[in-house]
């Protein structure tokens, strides 16, 4: 539970307090980033405050605590559908986050998502810190939590279980499969690989500073996947533990990847050409 950070829009400026003590160790530039968004919040200079969380966040991608603090400045600021993106962006890495599930209810009312809403709400447990603020937020829809979850539930049993999208992934390019029915997506800004389990449970599976720009992606036959670096001008091969090495270096800007016959193929957009790879 975030118990120091900000609460903008239930505590008086001068009683707002950020976290000092993030929940996890970050890297230490980041944490000088964030100090400085203390800093300027304090200052009540909120423009350089949220650069700085922003900052932050490009520094280390999983900073939760930095991207609460500049979605909450965000909020204070009216600027509700900005602060929405960020918070999503916490329940992409953190789905039990249920402080930040329970903001994105109430701007998702903010912003006139009202089903959205509710679809947050069904999240929290009732165990949860939040859960009493969940029921405020369902009676103010004209429901209450249990209605919510049945609704939901109902819902979830009309779905065509072949159709289904899997939202909040950040900037997805590439898409690979293994043979165990994962599936693997590249994320672009953020230089990771997300994970989607045969029964639709989603997770970062890989976060390196190997992996910078990936574009394509493709298996083979032993679950390795490879992955196109576009910014890294490099291909890298995953290992299905995780491990990472460089199979191909000095490629300009690779982009389509394909094996065929044992042969990996790779696009090169930076010199107008393809590869030919023996695996």
């Amino acid at each position: 539970m975030k118990k120091l950070l900000i609460t903008l829009l239930m505590l008086s400026m001068a009683g707002a307090v950020f976290a000092e003590q993030p929940v996890f160790n970050p890297s230490n530039e980041a944490k000088l980033e964030y100090n400085q968004g203390v800093d300027y919040y304090r200052a009540g200079q909120y423009d350089k405050s949220m650069a700085a969380f922003r900052r932050a966040i490009s520094l280390d991608p999983n900073y939760i605590d930095a991207y609460y603090n500049l979605g909450s400045i965000l909020e204070y600021l009216h600027q509700n559908d900005a602060a929405l993106s960020v918070f999503k962006q916490i329940l992409v890495r953190k789905p039990d986050d249920y402080e930040s599930v329970y903001k994105a209810a109430n701007l998702c009312i903010k912003v006139g998502q009202t089903d959205n809403a509710k679809k947050y709400l069904a999240l929290i447990p009732p165990e949860s810190s939040v859960y009493a603020q969940a029921k405020t937020l369902a009676t103010s829809l004209g429901t209450d939590m249990q209605t919510i979850k049945s609704d939901m539930q109902k819902e979830e049993i009309k779905t065509d279980s072949a159709n289904a999208m899997f939202n909040d992934i950040p900037s997805p390019t590439g898409i690979a499969g293994d043979s165990k029915g994962n599936i693997y997506v590249s994320c672009f800004s953020d230089n990771m690989i997300y994970k989607i389990t045969p029964d639709g449970k989603r997770m970062i599976f890989i976060k390196d500073s190997k992996i910078n720009g990936p574009i394509a992606m493709v298996s083979d036959a032993s679950d390795n996947i490879y992955v196109s670096n576009y910014n890294g001008n490099n291909v890298i091969k995953i290992s299905p533990t995780g491990s990472i090495s460089t199979v191909i270096s000095n490629i300009q800007n690779p982009y389509g990847i394909n094996i065929t016959n044992g042969m990996l193929y790779v696009s090169s957009q930076g010199s107008n050409s393809v590869l030919k790879y023996k695996l």
